[in-house]
């Protein structure tokens, strides 16, 4: 599955310590997930003229004392950037999106944009998308539950995340303790016996 099915510009994901591979003009476009206390990443001063949308929150799924939960209002702007880039595709050559790993906020948010932009195709379609781009792919599950509801997947997008953190909990077994660790234990149930 490519991406390049689902939408007419190149799309890559990254964590904050690949965003300096994409300076130069490369990207037109940037999908910003950062921690609320960190300050902006130095690396977009290369980047030349780009459009930006900066969101704020925890990779989290579950509100925390002292922490900042991604909310339904998040994942609205998220959805409404990828209208935009859908509306005037030929001022988007290249999206970036990234978070500070790039392995969960950012893999939902792109996993939604492509649900999004291609509605009648399966969400399984899209996930498997996104893993062809970024192969640690987790997508954060809250996010998935907003978006699944906001585009009116019935569940779908949800189903599709959670086996894909069944497939890659089971590559990865470190990935389902780190998870029950960080208070993402509804991202790994299925995998625990």
């Amino acid at each position: 599955m490519m991406a390049s099915d689902f939408v007419p510009f190149g799309l890559t994901v990254c964590g904050l310590s690949e965003l300096c591979n994409f300076g130069g003009g490369k990207v037109s476009h940037v999908l910003s997930i950062l921690d609320p206390e960190m300050t902006e990443p130095s690396d977009f001063g290369d980047y030349g003229e780009h459009e930006r949308l900066e969101l704020r929150f925890h990779d989290i799924i579950e509100p925390a004392r002292g922490q900042i939960a991604p909310e339904r209002a998040d994942v609205e702007r998220i959805l409404a950037f990828g209208r935009d880039l859908l509306a005037e595709p030929v001022d988007c050559r290249h999206l970036l999106v990234h978070c500070h790993a790039g392995v969960s906020r950012s893999t939902a948010a792109l996993t939604m944009i492509l649900a999004q932009a291609q509605p009648d195709r399966p969400a399984a379609d899209a996930v498997a998308a996104v893993v062809a781009i970024r192969a640690q792919t987790w997508p954060n599950l809250r996010m998935t539950e907003f978006a699944d509801d906001i585009l009116g997947r019935r569940g779908e997008l949800v189903a599709a995340v959670r086996q894909r953190h069944v497939t890659l909990g089971k590559q990865r077994p470190e990935l389902v303790q780190f998870m029950i660790d960080n208070g993402r234990i509804r991202e790994v149930e299925d995998l625990i016996d």
